[in-house]
């Protein structure tokens, strides 16, 4: 099990890696993280036969292992709508019940769901690589644990406990955190990890020998700072060191994408091979400003479309999308995005209420309360302008989204162009610069990348590789 002790210290790119390593030694391997809160979510098998969610973490870290990811490697995922509510997903499906529950009182709720999950998975597997959550020592909600140290204990693991060295006060992070726990649970940490250390090793000392002393635990990792790694961020739009990105290409001239950074964004890890392609700088953009200047717009996925369309106009970014759009330049809207595009969004539940769009498509979005969940193949109708490339391009990808968006037919049969790129799935405007779509994953395609951009970016697999590769030498041996 990989425990940190804060988010962001690197317990999904350390457990990604050990999934790959452990694969690699010929065992049969599957993550695990009991309890996700993200809005980046895959589409998965369910035990029905059904499509369900899972964080994208562990659908990264399944990949990683060589195995079919599915929802029992993250049976509860909280998708955050609000900074006081989230949706809740139990073993792939939303879960009211439990969406309408105080945070404290799902705890026993859930715990049978997750014990059964993490039991099934180690009866089918050689090896279950198992990520924490925030913090073991987070003591204010030790009681309704159901993440950290309750799985731990469940299965008896061999836990790392990793510290971001970067920060600073990794010691005492490490120490504080050992400190917290249990002693029941203090015996279940078997190393301690430093990550993301820069500069010379040699000045760590003798701090790992006196922490050992105090702990009884000795440091058996430190791992370098590594940039550009190429693994998509859970939560990288808030990394401030990788928000832009720039690499000049020979034969690239230097291309501006901002991505809208709304408040409730989801699934931004499908724009990671964007930021390791060739001559492309990658802005997450807040306010006008940000966008200036930019050769493309993208309008991301939303949990909150309506909530975040309200945000986008109060910057005034409605208005700068809409003169970048009226220039002829590209503009690109997925699932949340695409639904902001169109003239209306209708809320007939009146749970998010209704929204005029942004007027740059002839489309209407009703909200429904069954979500589409699901991962497609389609192949690209012909399209004209800045997308004219992805014409007759086969593309995979997945769909999640309640609403439902079709062309509004009195504006179209008065002459607003539509092209239809993937029927009820993708559209753009008659000049084609605007396109919108619900196909999340769009830029995970290589054709994608080659046929927009000409160039090739490392695989997933190369990106797995690699970590697998480099993790022996950063930890101590036996």
């Amino acid at each position: 099990m990989v425990l940190g002790t804060s988010s962001g210290a690197g317990k999904s790119w350390l457990a990604t890696a050990l999934c790959r390593w452990y694969a690699r030694q010929g065992f049969r391997v599957a993550p695990f993280k009991a309890q996700n809160m993200s809005n980046n979510a895959r589409v998965v098998p369910r035990p029905d036969g059904g499509n369900g969610e899972i964080g994208s973490a562990q659908y990264f870290q399944a990949l990683a292992a060589g195995v079919e990811p599915d929802v029992r490697m993250n049976p509860l995922l909280l998708k955050p709508e609000a900074d006081t509510r989230s949706q809740v997903v139990l073993l792939g499906e939303v879960d009211e019940r439990l969406t309408a529950m105080p945070w404290r009182e799902r705890s026993a709720q859930v715990w049978p769901v997750i014990a059964d999950a993490l039991d099934a998975l180690r009866a089918e597997y050689d090896v279950v690589v198992i990520e924490g959550a925030g913090s073991p020592a987070e003591i204010n909600l030790a009681a309704s644990d159901v993440v950290n140290m309750r799985v731990a204990r469940h299965c008896q693991a061999h836990c790392l406990l990793v510290a971001d060295i970067d920060r600073g006060g990794a010691f005492a992070h490490l120490y504080g955190t050992w400190a917290l726990l249990a002693a029941q649970d203090r015996v279940l940490i078997q190393g301690f990890v430093l990550n993301k250390f820069r500069g010379d090793a040699a000045l760590l000392a003798p701090a790992p020998e006196m922490l050992q002393q105090l702990t009884g635990v000795p440091v058996v990792a430190t791992i370098p700072m590594v940039h550009d790694h190429g693994l998509p961020e859970e939560d990288g739009v808030f990394d401030d060191r990788s928000s832009v990105c720039a690499v000049a290409g020979a034969s690239h001239g230097l291309r501006t994408i901002a991505i809208i950074a709304y408040p409730r964004i989801s699934n931004l890890d499908e724009f990671q091979p964007l930021k390791n392609v060739p001559g492309v700088r990658l802005v997450w953009a807040r306010a006008v400003a940000d966008v200036g200047g930019a050769d493309w717009i993208i309008l991301p996925g939303s949990k909150a479309t309506i909530a975040d369309l309200l945000w986008l106009r109060a910057q005034g970014l409605d208005a700068a999308v809409a003169r970048h759009a009226q220039a002829g330049r590209p503009v690109l809207g997925i699932c949340g995005g695409l639904q902001m595009l169109g003239e209306s969004l209708v809320d007939p539940g009146d749970v998010q209420g209704n929204q005029p769009g942004l007027g740059l498509l002839p489309l209407v979005t009703g909200f429904e309360p069954v979500k589409t969940v699901r991962r497609v193949t389609h192949r690209l109708g012909m399209l004209e302008g800045p997308w004219h490339g992805l014409s007759g391009v086969t593309v995979e990808g997945y769909e999640i989204h309640q609403g439902q968006t079709m062309p509004y037919q009195a504006m179209v049969h008065a002459g607003a162009g539509l092209q239809t790129a993937i029927a009820s799935v993708a559209w753009a405007n008659q000049p084609g610069n605007v396109l919108g779509c619900y196909l999340h994953g769009l830029f995970e395609n290589a054709s994608v990348i080659e046929a927009l951009f000409g160039a090739d970016v490392p695989s997933l697999d190369a990106v797995f590789a690699r970590m697998a590769e480099q993790l022996p030498r950063w930890f101590e041996p036996d």
